[in-house]
C-alpha cells in the first residue's frame, strides 16, 4: 500500500523537483540536469514561495520525493465570481511510475483545491502525451477546451 505524505516544498526539495521535472521525454530537452541547481530556478521557487495563490508540492515516500505538482489558485469574475484551479508541472519519478502514485497525488490535489473553494480544477497537457491523456480521462478530466500558447 502506498502511505504518501504531501507537503509543500522548501528550498532544499530544489534539486529533486528539477531532476524530476527532466526526468520525462519532453522535460529532458527544457530542463537543467546539473548537480546545483540554477538561479532561475531558485528564483522560480521563491516566486512561487512568496505567492499566496501557489502551492508547490512534493509527495514523499518512506523520505524519497516521488512526486511533485504546483497548484495555482486563480480568483476570477466568471462563472459568478469562482475560484479555479490549475494544477501544472505534474510528475511522478520514472523509477515509480505505474504504481498508482499519480492517482493519489491527483485525489490529495483535487481535495486540496475543494478546500480553497475551486469550482473546477483545470490543466493542461502536451499533445505528445497520449498516456497523460488516458490518464486524465480516467481521473474524470475532460478536455473541453482548445489551449494556445505563445512563446515569448
Amino acid at each position: 500500500m502506498i502511505n504518501l505524505i504531501f507537503r509543500r516544498a522548501v528550498e532544499g526539495d530544489l534539486a529533486a523537483i528539477v531532476e524530476l521535472l527532466a526526468d520525462d521525454m519532453l522535460g529532458a530537452s527544457r530542463e537543467a540536469r546539473a548537480p546545483e541547481v540554477d538561479a532561475k530556478y531558485e528564483q522560480a521557487f521563491l516566486d512561487i514561495e512568496s505567492d499566496p495563490n501557489q502551492l508547490l508540492c512534493v509527495a514523499e515516500d518512506d523520505g524519497e520525493i516521488v512526486g511533485t505538482f504546483q497548484l495555482t489558485f486563480i480568483p476570477g469574475l466568471s462563472r459568478g465570481g469562482a475560484k479555479r484551479a490549475q494544477i501544472e508541472a505534474v510528475r511522478v519519478s520514472s523509477k515509480r511510475r505505474n504504481e498508482n502514485i499519480g492517482e493519489v497525488m491527483f485525489k490529495w490535489a483535487i481535495d486540496r483545491c475543494r478546500e480553497q473553494g475551486c469550482v473546477l480544477m483545470q490543466l493542461t497537457t502536451d499533445k505528445q502525451r497520449p498516456d497523460a491523456h488516458r490518464f486524465y480521462d480516467r481521473l474524470g478530466f475532460e478536455p473541453t477546451h482548445i489551449g494556445y500558447k505563445l512563446h515569448l
